[in-house]
């Protein structure tokens, strides 16, 4: 293998593979990064058996052939390298990487003792704007399970309802729910929430397709030069539909800045009691309150000037609000509930694509 590179190039494609290589798998070589030429790209890739990405850079190649190398080392040296033209050069597992001033060798492993990277030969192919997607990643994985005693929770379920396609995720406390659009195929896709954290860091805010392509048991994202392959979780998604509320008896609308800043100020004293806030609605001083009481440190009670339809009150999780209140965009936000043991709705004032539920707390 002989070729050149830039190191711009060489960098940001080892940024985004080697973070999937896995130092504390049972194979040392999971460690390690591909480097592959062809054609005249290199493509450069990671596993951990569970997420594969693959990254193709063009490159001046004069010798075709491939190696591993440690993750961590090839990408720490290349980024610490000046900007300009890096040759790399095999000679046995040997890669010499040389520039201007810089000669350097790492001791490799053959490829062919790496995991077979995963391929999709048929499926289904549909797509989404690379800015739209990062958005909605951004709203919905909040609300992802971390507990693996429920695989199905861990994951965004990823499926179409009345010609559009929903993603939602939650973790039986907290749910949320986007609209990216419509869609011709029929998805039903339950993605682990861990992948798809690693292709938010892939994706830009601009327009360009993100093209997704699955079978019944993986789904590969293709964004620009990059693959990123995933196994898919197997089981049912709960029928979260059932458990929100399409009218509601309590509602305020106010501006999010202000709902952040009396929850943060309400959240300080709610430490001992596990982050339960009390929210109060009430029409006649048009405002939305908070009160929080720590017996050891005082109490707090924090209020905003909002609309609101009818009296009410909710005891919340503070970190969950923050949390919902952090996914929203818009200037103002509204906030509903039926009874203080029903579930909870936020959502934007002037949008209906995105929902956050959170389960009241017993007061």
């Amino acid at each position: 293998m002989k070729l050149q590179v830039t190191q711009e190039n060489l960098s940001k494609a080892l940024n985004s593979v080697a973070r999937v290589a896995n130092t504390r798998g049972t194979l040392p070589i999971l460690a390690n990064v591909v480097l592959k030429t062809i054609g005249t790209r290199l493509t450069i890739a990671a596993t951990n058996l569970d997420i594969a990405i693959t990254h193709y850079i063009g490159s001046k190649v004069s010798e075709e052939g491939s190696i591993t190398v440690p993750a961590r080392l090839m990408q720490d040296f290349v980024s610490s390298l000046p900007s300009g033209v890096i040759e790399l050069s095999l000679d046995d597992y040997k890669l010499h990487i040389t520039t201007d001033q810089y000669n350097s060798v790492i001791n490799g492993v053959s490829a062919e003792e790496f995991p077979v990277m995963p391929a999709i030969t048929e499926g289904k192919t549909w797509s989404v704007a690379s800015g739209v997607l990062k958005k909605a990643l951004q709203q919905v994985l909040v609300a992802a399970s971390p507990d693996e005693a429920r695989p199905v929770l861990t994951g965004v379920y990823f499926h179409v309802h009345e010609g559009m396609v929903y993603m939602v995720a939650t973790d039986s406390y907290r749910l949320a729910e986007k609209n990216i659009g419509a869609v011709s195929e029929d998805v039903q896709l339950l993605i682990p929430a861990n992948a798809l954290q690693d292709l938010l860091r892939l994706l830009g805010d601009n327009d360009e397709p993100v093209e997704i392509t699955h079978d019944d048991q993986q789904v590969l994202f293709k964004v620009g030069e990059v693959e990123l392959v995933t196994r898919l979780i197997e089981g049912s998604y709960p029928d979260y539909r059932k458990l929100i509320p399409t009218t509601f008896a309590t509602e305020a609308t106010l501006k999010r800045t202000d709902f952040v800043n009396i929850t943060k100020v309400s959240s300080l004293f709610a430490r001992e009691s596990a982050g339960s806030v009390t929210v109060h609605l009430d029409p006649a001083a048009g405002s939305v309150s908070i009160r929080s009481v720590a017996s050891q440190l005082g109490e707090n009670t924090a209020s905003a000037t909002a609309e609101v339809t009818s009296e009410g009150t909710i005891t919340l999780n503070s970190r969950y609000l923050l949390d919902a209140l952090g996914t929203l965009s818009g200037d103002e936000v509204k906030l509903c509930f039926n009874g203080k043991l029903e579930p909870c709705v936020l959502k934007d004032a002037k949008s209906d694509d995105y929902i956050h539920v959170i389960m009241p707390l017993k007061s």
